[in-house]
Parts: structure tokens; sequence; C-alpha cells
């Protein structure tokens, strides 16, 4: 039986990486709601900090020159700001696992709705099956978690679906401009950091004065560091490695991941009902899985 190469081992392990890290970036951003601090504060450590990082990189290798004016101001506001918010808003009002389950869930379904309205590309068979499963998951999802969830959990999961809306025009547009990592970094971070960290300074509320050490510090790390650019190299090194399918198919499991830690760490409970929607769920991310370029969140 032949052994797996090396690099392929690396691989497999930086995509499960990735699954951990967005697993858990939902954990830290839900009990960012306990600290004290605002998701202003979130979308500041989001921004400024990924650009302490990124301004020097973006400075050596000037990916600015091979976009149009256009093209940074579209991508810039879709990982804006108002996806930023909407999305932390999101973890005000639901558990954890409904920011999985509503945002990487609904990927698959949302990428075919926009292809085939915008790009007039007819989804296969195998997609087909797979966003049926995804939307028959997330109706049932959405209809156990008015009943069972916290009061206003629906609210949550709006903005989830909105952040998901967001998302998937990034990665349509991203695999359609070809666009490479650090042109997504200067817009995603630098651009956004100069115009959102003026307004959150002199207008916006801040609970960062009051927040204590521990969280601040975890809130900062974690929202400023570790999805933006430690999930992207992480992705990059996947997608080279083992390809695009494989680290698809392996990125499934983030609602999963999502749901086991929200019931581990958090206390967060799901119905029967809402587990077997999300292996219903999984199996139809893992069905609606195509060979294509696969970015950060």
């Amino acid at each position: 039986m032949p052994l797996t190469p090396p690099s392929n081992l690396s691989g497999f392990a930086a995509a499960w990486s990735i699954v951990f890290v967005w697993s858990f970036w939902l954990i830290v951003s839900r009990i960012a709601q306990d600290s004290g601090l605002t998701i202003y504060d979130l979308a500041a450590f989001r921004y400024g900090l990924a650009a302490l990082v990124a301004v020097p990189l973006c400075l050596y290798y000037k990916p600015w020159r091979g976009l149009r004016l256009f093209q940074i101001a579209v991508i810039s506001f879709i990982l804006g700001p108002v996806y930023i918010l909407t999305v932390f808003s999101g973890f005000v009002y639901a558990p954890a696992a409904h920011g999985g389950i509503f945002m990487n869930g609904l990927l698959p379904l949302i990428s075919i709705i926009f292809g085939v309205f915008l790009m007039r590309t007819l989804p296969s068979s195998r997609q087909m099956v797979g966003a049926a499963l995804v939307l028959f998951s997330a109706v049932v999802l959405a209809y156990d978690a008015s009943v069972t969830s916290a009061e206003g959990a629906w609210i949550g999961d709006i903005f989830f679906t909105i952040g998901a809306l967001f998302f998937s025009s990034y990665v349509i547009l991203s695999e359609r401009w070809q666009l490479g990592a650090m042109q997504i970094i200067f817009c995603g971070t630098v651009v956004n950091a100069v115009l959102y960290l003026p307004i959150w300074a002199l207008w916006l509320p801040s609970g960062i004065a009051d927040a204590p050490t521990g969280a601040l510090m975890l809130q900062m790390i974690y929202q400023g560091f570790v999805p933006n650019l430690i999930g992207l190299l992480f992705i990059a090194h996947a997608s080279r490695t083992i390809g695009n399918g494989n680290t698809s198919f392996i990125l499934a499991a983030v609602p999963g991941g999502g749901a086991i830690l929200g019931a581990l760490l958090l206390g967060e409970s799901l119905s029967i009902l809402s587990i077997s929607a999300l292996v219903l769920l999984t199996i139809g991310l893992m069905i609606s899985v195509r060979r294509r370029k696969i970015l950060t969140a």
C-alpha cells in the first residue's frame, strides 16, 4: 500500500487546520458578546491589526498594479465593514453553531444561484443534488431554531445569510478576476483599515477600556491575525498540495465543527432534528464540491 507523500500530508494537515481555525472563529466571535467589546471593536481588530502585517507586504509586492479602481472598490466593499459587522451582529442573536450552518453551509447554494443569473453558468446534476440537500437542511435548521433556540435566533440567522451572500459574491468575483492573495489582502485589509479605523476611532462606540485583559487579547489576536492571514496561508498551501477539490471537501466539515465546539465549549445544544439536518447539510456540501479556487473567509 503506497504511503502518502509528505507534501500531501502537510496539505491535508493545513486543510484540517482551516476547519479548526474557522470553527473556533465562530466560538471566539460568539463569546465576544460577553467581553464588553462592541462589534465595532471586533471589526477594528480585523482590519487594523491585520494591516500591521499587510501594509509592509503590500508596499513590497505592490498588488494594486494589477487592479482597476473599479475592482478595488468592489472587492473592498464586499469584504468591508458592512459585511463583517453584519456577521458579528449575527452572533449577538444566534448560537455559534448557526454561524457555520448559515454562512459556510449556504455558500454552494448561493454560488450556484449567482452563477446561473449573473454568469449564465448551469450547475451539474451533482451540484443540483448537493444544493437541494443544502436547501432542505437549511430550511429544517431554520425551523428548528425558531422552535428550540433562544428568542431572536432567527434574526442572527438572517444576518448570517446576508454574510453568506457577501462572501459568495467575493468568491465568484475573485475567481472571475483571477485575484491573487496579495491583491485580496490589499483590498480586504489595507483599504478597509484606511477607511474604517478613523470612523471607528472618532464616532463608533467602543468597550476596549472596560474589557478584561484576557478577553481583549484573545479577540485582538484571533480577529486580527488568524482568519485573515494564517487562514489564507493554510488555504493556499492546501490547495497547492492536495488540490482545490480535496480542500473544498474537507472545508465542508466547518458547520459540523462549529456545532461540536459550540456544544463542548459554550454548552450550546442541538436537537436531534438539527443534528440530523446538520449531517445532511454536510453530505450536501461534499456532493456540491467542484474544483475551483478556494479563498479565505
